[in-house]
């Protein structure tokens, strides 16, 4: 299964570790653009110069772990679509040029289910996705989970629960299951 990432669901650390450790595990094919990439990195600015730079060496990294993730699409596909907010076209143009299954995102009104299945595409959020993963390789997305948990604690002063760590990710009803 292919799927575009969009750029609110990799900006976010704990949600994208959990995306890419998945995709990582092969249990999808993440799809992203190079104009994505860019709005991740644009979107840390407002955490200071640092951030940026931490995020385009991320970025790198992604991009070396999955070369064949990042799609091209013509300019004259944008003008061929349409979304509600103009500014997400592009996401919607990398999805069918990168022959993707579904968009991953948070920003479920500007990617209509109706208009997505138009290009053959459905739409899920990082929660539900990481839900049906689970569903279908329980070991292996609690497995990811218990690594993402182990980071954040080596990071943090103060100890995580999977519970509460994936609640703050915006990931709340996969932390609830990974609880056991």
């Amino acid at each position: 299964m292919r799927l575009l990432l969009d750029a609110c669901v990799l900006y976010p650390t704990v949600m994208r570790e959990m995306l890419m450790g998945c995709a990582d595990a092969g249990l999808f094919q993440p799809r992203w653009s190079d104009r994505i990439l860019e709005e991740w990195a644009r979107a840390t600015l407002k955490l200071g110069p640092q951030a940026e730079v931490f995020a385009r060496s991320e970025i790198a990294m992604l991009r070396a772990r999955h070369p064949a993730a990042e799609v091209r699409y013509p300019a004259e596909m944008l003008r061929q679509m349409w979304l509600p907010d103009p500014d997400d076209i592009h996401v919607l143009a990398a999805a069918v040029a990168g022959h993707c299954d579904g968009i991953v995102t948070v920003n479920a009104k500007d990617f209509p289910g109706n208009l997505l299945a138009e290009e053959g595409l459905f739409r899920s959020d990082p929660d539900g996705l990481l839900l049906r993963l689970h569903d279908e390789h329980a070991e292996t997305v609690a497995g990811i989970g218990d690594m993402v948990l182990a980071e954040a604690n080596r990071l943090s002063p103060e100890p995580w629960t999977i519970r509460a760590l994936m609640k703050k990710a915006r990931l709340p009803r996969i932390g609830k299951r990974l609880m056991g």
